[in-house]
């Protein structure tokens, strides 16, 4: 049996807009459990990348740099989800992913979704971590 954490709860932010009008953090560490919000393929001067591929590695850009503000790394994840607004673009995701997790091999979802907040976005990704060391 493992013992509750009294380290105070850490979050990351990634700079998005959408992080202080919402009222949310891009990541959250809790103990040894790390959880990375919606990231999606937003540069920091707002340009939106039409390609794909180049979105999805965008994206899990912003996510494995919330991981290490949060003490964690892609070794870390147990679970990603990947929402796309076409199935066009699983190719493209299915690489970006396999790129970071082909030998972490966490759980994952991939589903296809109606939209995303913006437009321009194709894909938008999440991430969950446990950190044992």
């Amino acid at each position: 049996m493992t013992t509750p954490s009294t380290a105070p709860r850490r979050r990351a932010s990634s700079g998005s807009p959408y992080e202080a009008t919402i009222g949310f953090s891009r990541g959250v560490r809790d103990g040894e459990l790390v959880l990375v919000s919606g990231t999606a393929p937003v540069w920091p001067d707002g340009h939106v990348d039409p390609d794909p591929l180049v979105q999805a590695r965008r994206c899990w850009e912003i996510v494995l740099a919330a991981l290490a503000d949060l003490g964690a790394t892609a070794e870390d994840v147990v679970r990603t989800r990947t929402y796309l607004v076409t199935a066009a673009a699983a190719e493209a995701a299915s690489q970006a992913h396999g790129e970071i997790f082909s030998a972490i091999r966490p759980a994952s979802t991939m589903v296809l979704v109606a939209g995303l907040l913006d437009p321009r976005w194709v894909i938008e990704v999440e991430a969950d971590a446990v950190v044992r060391r």
